[in-house]
């Protein structure tokens, strides 16, 4: 669909709503107006309002919106509220139901509501807002302040000072349909992986020693991928004994090692990683039905998911989370309600549910066979919050992706109040995280909200080549954490 704007520039904004509500139409922005179908966007400055207008043409059937915004009350977030708004309700009309996240378009739609609650607002005041400005559904807003609140009590667990840190393999045995990440499988680049571990055992020395220099405080660790797992017994023995020596883990809480998939995983491995000090660990079946993970190109089986569970068990990991996607080819919604009572039988800590995402980058998005419908993923993921919610599960993060199917979102789950942080600190951007490896993004946060992104090269044969570049931005990113420190900065 085209997208004009007039009289603003705030593309990105009405670009990821347009997106959400008009998924299966192709994105067109356009520099001049047109003629004929497509969206066009106006703002314009009267003496006492800002007015944002929306018109919607599809089929040759128009429809529009206008919201106001005083003057004396303007700001660049009630600005974009009322573009979006006059959108969300032009484009209403022409859609089949109300979208589920009304006019919210983010990618992290429990950020409003967590700043909400942390500026001293209500578990009601927080509802209000979801309702009356962006019109998001009761079953949404629900989910959306039980994540909030979880987000509240890990923020109180900050101190200034404190950092996250996540340690990426992006290496897997092959890769999966779905799969956008950027990740070398064994074949294709096996012969990457021995230079790039080497350069990764630097990157963790230097972190760790500019870690200590600072004074900085490890508050979580997540090794993922990629699949960790693909590394040997050895490799994961010595990366763990390199991130043991480098860094202080005396006020370390939480230690993730991802081990997704189950075909990477065995006795050995398992009894490395929890004796080297992780206490949480990923298996991660996608799905319990073998043709939908045949069609998906995950060569294992559901009943080698609950052998590496049971592994897991056995090598004394009592925090498990295991992840389920919900509109994979080939399922439906009795299957996917299969799956799930096969993974609450093992009665994991933590269950992800994941809403499928078609990337760019997957084969899937060019190859769009056997996919559910909407209307069926909808189903699946409803029933998965029913389910969870009933078996004592409580949703404690939440983020939504582009090209998401039903414009829903993907939730963690967790049993006993088993959160897990990092993924909160890192999705709610409440604290900095030190990113390592190939096509690892760093993030220090500023005050008022800001964030500064540092990206290490995107590919493994980049980062190799270029690592005494990595290693000098890590040392410098680490002096101006420092400053933050001293400044007592943190943000909640």
């Amino acid at each position: 669909m085209k997208l004009y704007l007039s009289g603003h520039t705030d593309r990105y904004a009405l670009e990821q709503l347009q997106l959400c509500l008009f998924p299966e139409e192709p994105m067109e922005y356009c520099e001049t107006p047109f003629r004929g179908d497509g969206a066009v966007s106006k703002l314009s400055r009267g003496k006492k309002y800002l007015t944002a207008t929306a018109k919607i043409t599809r089929g040759g059937v128009s429809t529009r919106a206008v919201q106001r915004l005083a003057l004396d009350r303007e700001s660049y977030a009630l600005r974009r509220r009322i573009l979006q708004r006059a959108y969300y309700l032009a484009a209403l009309p022409q859609l089949p139901a109300a979208p589920p996240w009304g006019a919210l378009s983010g990618v992290r739609p429990t950020k409003l509501t967590t700043r909400h609650l942390l500026a001293g607002g209500t578990v009601e005041s927080a509802d209000r807002l979801l309702e009356e400005s962006f019109f998001v559904t009761p079953a949404r807003r629900r989910l959306c302040l039980r994540a909030s609140q979880a987000s509240v009590r890990a923020a109180a667990l900050l101190e200034p000072g404190d950092v996250s840190v996540y340690v990426g393999i992006p290496f897997c045995p092959t890769r999966c349909a779905y799969c956008s990440f950027v990740s070398q499988t064994e074949g294709s680049a096996g012969r990457l992986l021995t230079p790039y571990f080497d350069c990764l055992l630097r990157e963790i020395e230097t972190v760790g020693a500019g870690l200590r220099r600072a004074g900085l405080s490890l508050r979580t660790l997540y090794v993922g991928g990629g699949t960790p797992t693909t590394l040997s017994a050895l490799q994961l023995k010595t990366m763990m004994e390199a991130i043991n020596r480098h860094f202080d883990r005396s006020r370390l809480i939480e230690y993730t090692v991802e081990a997704g998939r189950p075909d990477t995983v065995d006795p050995e491995k398992l009894r490395v990683i929890r004796a080297l000090g992780a206490n949480r660990i990923s298996v991660n079946p996608q799905s319990m039905n073998d043709a939908v993970l045949r069609a998906v190109g995950r060569p294992h089986t559901a009943a080698d998911v609950e052998r590496a569970f049971a592994q897991a068990r056995e090598a004394g990991f009592e925090s498990v989370n295991m992840d389920l996607i919900a509109g994979l080819p080939g399922d439906d919604p009795e299957s996917f309600a299969r799956s799930l009572d096969r993974v609450l039988a093992l009665d994991p800590s933590n269950i992800t549910v994941h809403t499928l995402a078609l990337k760019k980058g997957a084969e899937l998005f060019s190859r769009r066979e056997g996919l559910p419908s909407q209307a069926a993923v909808e189903a699946m993921v409803d029933h998965a919050n029913e389910r969870l919610s009933s078996r004592g599960y409580a949703p404690y993060y939440l983020y939504r992706q582009k090209y998401m199917s039903g414009s829903l979102e993907n939730v963690g789950w967790c049993r006993d109040g088993d959160l897990c942080l990092y993924n909160i600190y890192m999705m709610e951007e409440l604290s900095s995280i030190l990113a390592l490896g190939g096509g690892a993004v760093s993030k220090r946060n500023l005050p008022e909200h800001r964030l500064e992104r540092q990206c290490n090269p995107k590919y493994p044969k980049q980062y190799v080549e270029r690592i005494e570049e990595v290693l000098a931005a890590k040392s410098a990113l680490l002096e101006q954490l420092t400053s933050d420190a001293k400044n007592s900065i943190i943000v909640q």
